[in-house]
């Protein structure tokens, strides 16, 4: 599995329940990468989409403990192992927290945005320059939207 996630200096990803910023072009990278794949994420994550509601033009496979939760154009997990089942290898994990953390030790790529600031957040994904089992396979040029600086970082399991 894949992996994609923006993260600020310290990788923090959130805060009260949405991402730090919304950069265009990460958005359209986003879109780029993930269509026609499976997304896997959250419940919380999935209401920061537009309306709430399942992205178009993938396969939204959502994980919820909420035993009354659906998502009309979505599939509702209950619990990892069965979502692990129906997951397929090409799928992205994209979020929130929870998930990231569930699901790292069954992702091999990891497609970071990593912003040049740091937020205030309550939200975190693990460090992986100091994780062992990963390493910076690629890093592009940096870019800039709105004197925000950006770059894209590759990283991939050992």
């Amino acid at each position: 599995m894949n992996l994609i996630v923006a993260v600020d200096r310290n990788w923090a990803i959130g805060k009260d329940g949405d991402q730090l910023v919304y950069i265009p072009a990460d958005l359209k990278r986003f879109q780029t990468l993930t269509m026609g794949h499976a997304l896997i994420l959250g419940r919380k994550t999935l209401a920061t989409f537009p309306k709430g509601r399942p992205l178009a033009g993938r396969r939204n496979l959502i994980l919820s403990r909420d035993s009354t939760f659906s998502a009309e154009g979505g599939e509702v997990f209950r619990d990892l192992d069965s979502l692990l089942v129906e997951a397929p290898e090409d799928a992205f994990v994209v979020g929130g927290e929870s998930v990231y953390y569930a699901l790292l030790p069954h992702c091999d790529t990891a497609y970071v945005t990593k912003i040049d600031h740091t937020y205030p957040a309550d939200a975190f994904f693990p460090n992986l320059d100091t994780d062992a089992q990963w390493y910076l396979a690629q890093e592009e040029e940096p870019q800039e939207h709105a004197g925000l600086r950006f770059r894209y970082l590759t990283y991939r399991r050992r």
